[in-house]
């Protein structure tokens, strides 16, 4: 054992991978499989050229000599015949016996063309049967009609000696023929038995190398791997102090290893998770007791701050309505800084109650006609659009899911401010338009007016950041921000286009359904404001 984790040393069949033991194997079956292939190709072939030499040659052959044997008994019987009564029809099977003679002797010598011991026997037969023919046949078919039972009687008793010589030749050959015909019949028996055998064996051995993959698949991938995903899925219910043990190949005790690594790292990393959980609800309950605290000041904002500021604005108004003119002209202009600072004062509380209003007081999300409540907000405009002459457009707006009074709020700003912040010397056009960008819908609303500079494209969107004087143009610069707030709240996105640049144009994105985290924004118990008053 080598290495720092106690690992063999790399060259062991025990810190062999996976890939190699299979690659081993693999090979190992490969050339056991491929020498008995060639084991019974060769069988096979043996048995086909055992069949083929019985089947073409022997068989043949000694077929071939029986009917060689009957032309040659042919002939005799022809001559035999002629000697005795002298009819020439007796030579008719001897001229016959004659051809098949010539054509079974070389059909014999094509077959056994390979076999000298066969040649030999055929040249044997061909002899006796020449020297027989030459003195006696021949003869004797030659002699007149007359002269041949004579001549035939003369030489009946060399006659018979010369036959029998031919009829010993071909008893030899075929003799040679058959004992060749049953060597390769038993040649072709054994080699038959051997193929089945050798057969059985690679049957054998394939079960054999089956089984041996098998088991080995079993113990060295199968095995580990059931034991490896049986640890996982103890660690992925939940018991994380369960350890992973590596087991089978050395890949896959590496994999075991780094698996209990990343156990490891989890168990740390839960305890890190657990003890910021408990950090994150600390802070939580900071948060809801701040939160509370706030609640508390709006209240107080809202009711105990706006009542004596509503009785300063209305005594000074009385002291500008009663000694107006009756005072110098620097007193005149001291009230009228009072009474215009404490009508900025509740307007600016006022605007700021309605921005904390938003996600806090009103959010109830309906389904809700764009169309609608923009109609609706155009009508609440009407005197300042018509005061204007604006010329407001929109394309066919849809029907979303969201708060119908923060819409209300996001189209008065946004159309209010196009009407607004117009250029004195044209007449205000702005248009709205609609348009469908996967899960969102992407609102622009355009309009001729003064524009804004590309650097102060964020600045506008944060609360109390103006542009321009109050003398200018009046409000106290929270409306941007609130339509700010209102988009993101129904979880989109709101910007200054900076390539329109005569005049202005701002997008923003709403989603068709409002996000599912949007309910959380409500207002925890606590005081409800609504200008100054208390709603259940």
């Amino acid at each position: 054992m080598t290495g720092e984790e106690g690992l063999p040393r790399p060259g062991a069949p025990s810190g062999w991978t996976t890939r190699r033991w299979l690659r081993v194997g693999v090979a190992v079956s490969l050339v056991v499989l491929t020498l008995l292939g060639v084991t019974g190709a060769w069988v096979l072939a043996r048995t086909t050229a055992i069949s083929r030499d019985l089947v073409d040659v022997k068989s043949p052959a000694l077929t071939t000599s029986i009917h060689l044997e009957s032309a040659l008994l042919n002939q005799e019987t022809g001559i035999r015949g002629y000697g005795l009564t002298g009819n020439a029809q007796f030579l008719v099977p001897y001229q016959q016996g004659l051809t098949d003679q010539e054509a079974f002797s070389a059909r014999l010598a094509e077959l056994l063309h390979d076999d000298p011991g066969g040649l030999r026997d055929v040249q044997a037969v061909a002899d006796t049967a020449q020297a027989w023919q030459e003195r006696i046949a021949r003869p004797i078919a030659a002699a007149t009609p007359v002269a041949a039972p004579a001549l035939a009687a003369e030489r009946a008793a060399e006659g018979k000696a010369a036959f029998d010589a031919v009829r010993a030749a071909l008893a030899e050959q075929q003799r040679e023929l058959q004992a060749d015909r049953a060597h390769a019949r038993d040649d072709l028996t054994a080699t038959m038995r051997l193929r089945n055998w050798i057969f059985g064996v690679v049957a054998l051995v394939i079960l054999g190398l089956a089984g041996l993959v098998f088991e080995g698949l079993r113990r060295g991938i199968t095995t580990p791997l059931a034991r490896l995903g049986a640890d996982v899925r103890k660690v992925s219910a939940g018991d994380f102090e369960h350890p992973v043990t590596p087991a089978g190949p050395a890949d896959l005790r590496q994999l075991g290893a780094e698996i209990d690594s990343m156990r490891e790292r989890l168990v740390r990393e839960a305890a890190f998770i657990e003890e910021s959980r408990m950090r994150l609800d600390e802070q939580a309950a900071d948060l809801k007791r701040s939160n509370a605290e706030l609640e508390q000041f709006a209240y107080v904002a809202s009711h105990d701050l706006q009542e004596p500021l509503r009785k300063v604005s209305s005594f000074t108004q009385l002291l500008q309505r009663r000694y107006g003119g009756q005072l110098d002209a620097r007193a005149d202009q001291y009230i009228e800084y009072a009474v215009d600072g404490a009508n900025r004062m509740q307007v600016l509380i006022n605007d700021l109650l309605d921005f904390s209003r938003v996600g806090r007081v009103h959010h109830t999300h309906e389904s809700i006609d764009l169309d609608s409540v923009m109609e609706r907000t155009l009508s609440a405009l009407s005197v300042g659009i018509e005061e204007a002459g604006a010329v407001i457009t929109h394309d066919e707006l849809p029907t979303l899911v969201a708060d119908p009074t923060q819409m209300g709020m996001l189209w008065q700003n946004l159309i209010g401010n196009a009407v607004k912040f117009r250029r004195p010397d044209e007449r205000p056009q702005i248009h709205v338009s609609a348009e469908r960008e996967g899960e969102l819908w992407r609102f622009a609303v355009t309009d001729n007016g003064i524009g804004i500079a590309p650097e102060y494209a964020e600045k506008v969107f944060v609360i109390f950041q103006r542009l321009h004087t109050k003398d200018a143009y009046h409000g106290s610069g929270i409306g941007l921000a609130m339509c700010k707030k209102i988009v993101e709240f129904h979880g989109g996105t709101i910007a200054i286009d900076p390539a329109h640049t005569d005049g202005t144009r701002i997008t923003f994105t709403l989603a068709t359904a409002p996000p599912e985290t949007a309910d959380h924004h409500a207002a925890p118990a606590g005081p409800a404001l609504d200008g100054g008053e208390r709603k259940p």
